[in-house]
């Protein structure tokens, strides 16, 4: 089959296209000969001058009134709402999320842009009294300056979105280096930023790959005071190198890692509610979120009953190229990078011990389970993959495998659930499935997670809700809803004194007078 034509597309740098001397390809996740574009590797001068033309545009985008700004986000969202069939199925295309779920992100963008429209007008301070006669305290909001954002490429415009419309709204300028994996998807969505009225310079993209290439400049870009905030989505191990620039440059970033997270089922669970949740919290979008369930912790007495049921479901998957198969569950993984890296897995759990019940790697034409539709060799598809017998100290119990991948794990009671599901050294998402409300309510308590649902799934976010997590998931910064808007911003106290004289606080406040002296020693002789 041949190559489709492709077009070339360019850095996006103040306002202009700028091209690079070496490229790279975006090519189908579902179809490895359909040749999306061909994008620049931005280079080190060209991810410094992309700093340099956020730097100029600070002043003139930080100065523009607040309802402003968030009236062009407002615009951004409708731009985003008129082409979001289009968006939805370039995602798809580039990136192999299915329809239904491609959808649901373009949708969390536009949630995203309706959340803080209104955030405009409500960038509110405080007036706070004084312990002086004559004299006004106040508080503002103001931005920090330049954002450098690197994002994944697995929810490559719900995610970035996060970053970008809250940041635009408080004055901020950008420089984001949208992943390798989705540049397509990042570059239409610059564009419609564009669109809607963002002048040139405050959103500039830089395309190219992490390490010794356009993410690890802009990371350098710390070093060279040309930022003034970093936000990350990707994996623990890159959080903490960039937490180590961002800490001696003395910048709080926002760092959203990675997740082993615990999904626990107890005895007086439905279990058809259970199922069906662990189902999507394991296996949607082929397991690779940072939210997926890595862990199915069950209740011994009803472990038989939950695996028996669970397995039929996993039989049942029904696994194809989305842009085919509207019904589909999952497809693709997103490149092979990300599917080799699962498929060590299967190594991990045959060294500790694990049980394999289910899955059999990587679906070929010649192996393929009965959900499977299509052509396998076109792309890189994995099985369902089911262990148990998993233990908390095994490698495939504490490791995050970001693929079709789940662990069964016995325990007894809720408090063995509780000590299983704080075994591991993440701490994002996590969810319960019981109707005893002394269980959850113990579970919400003692979990160590920045997210929990109580018989829901361990997936999800909602654009008014705080994204995020703890130990190895986050720094504790969050996305989305108010909280975020403390990350794009400092608090700026203004001492407004109208007196007309020195008035120091504390030293010359005039404190009311006391009342007869009291011995307390002679109340009780």
């Amino acid at each position: 089959m041949p190559e489709t034509l492709s077009r070339n597309y360019a850095n996006l740098i103040g306002d202009q296209e700028v091209v690079s001397t070496k490229s790279f390809e975006s090519r189908s996740s579902s179809n490895h000969t359909d040749i999306i574009g061909v994008f620049p590797e931005a280079d080190k001068a060209q991810v410094r001058a992309a700093c340099q033309q956020a730097q100029e545009a600070f002043g003139r985008w930080s100065k523009t009134p607040a309802p402003i700004r968030g009236e062009l986000i407002g615009s951004i969202g409708e731009a985003l709402s008129r082409e979001k069939e289009a968006l939805s199925r370039l995602v798809t295309r580039e990136m192999g999320k299915t329809l239904k779920e491609a959808r649901g992100s373009v949708q969390e963008a536009i949630d995203t842009c309706h959340f803080f429209q209104s955030e405009g007008r409500r960038l509110y301070g405080q007036t706070v009294p004084s312990e002086m006669p004559n004299k006004e305290l106040m508080t503002y909001r103001r931005p920090l300056g330049v954002v450098g954002i690197v994002t994944a490429g697995n929810f490559p415009i719900a995610v970035p979105s996060w970053k970008i419309i809250p940041a635009l709204l408080t004055g901020n300028t950008i420089v984001w280096k949208p992943s390798e994996d989705a540049p397509a998807v990042a570059y239409a969505f610059a564009k419609l930023i564009a669109e809607a009225g963002v002048p040139a310079g405050v959103l500039n993209v830089v395309f190219g790959g992490g390490k010794d290439a356009a993410g690890q400049y802009l990371v350098e870009m710390m070093d060279e005071g040309l930022l003034d905030k970093f936000a990350f989505t990707g994996s623990t191990a890159v959080g903490r190198l960039i937490g180590e620039v961002a800490g001696r440059n003395l910048l709080h970033p926002t760092l959203e890692l990675g997740g082993k997270n615990p999904l626990v089922i107890m005895r007086d669970a439905d279990l058809d509610n259970a199922v069906s949740g662990a189902i999507f919290s394991a296996f949607a979008t082929g397991g690779q979120r940072c939210t997926s369930a890595g862990n199915i912790i069950i209740d011994a007495s009803i472990y038989d009953a939950f695996k028996t049921r669970f397995l039929e479901a996993v039989k049942a998957i029904k696994i194809a190229d989305p842009l085919e198969h509207e019904d589909v569950f999952y497809g693709p993984f997103i490149n092979q990078r990300f599917f080799e890296r699962w498929l060590s897995h299967y190594d991990w759990g045959q060294e500790d011990g694990a049980t394999l019940l289910y899955g059999q790697g990587r679906i070929s034409n010649d192996n393929k389970p009965a959900g499977f539709s299509g052509d396998a060799s076109a792309s890189y598809y994995g099985w369902p993959t089911v262990w148990e017998n998993v233990k908390p100290g095994m490698r495939q119990f504490q490791q995050e495998v970001f693929g079709p991948t789940i662990n069964l794990v016995k325990v007894n009671g809720i408090a063995e659930a509780i000590e299983a599901a704080n075994a591991v050294d993440y701490g994002l998402s996590s969810a319960i499935y019981t109707n005893h409300r002394e269980w959850a309510y113990q579970f919400k308590d003692q979990i160590e997670a920045g997210m929990t649902s109580i018989n829901n799934t361990t997936n999800g976010a909602e654009a008014h809700m705080p994204f995020g997590g703890v130990k190895g998931s986050g720094n504790g910064t969050r996305e989305s809803g108010v909280w975020v808007l403390d990350n794009y911003t400092y608090w700026h106290g203004v001492n407004d004194d109208i007196s007309g004289k020195l008035q120091l606080a504390q030293m010359d406040t005039g404190y009311i007078g006391a009342g007869s002296e009291v011995s307390v020693g002679k109340l009780f002789d």
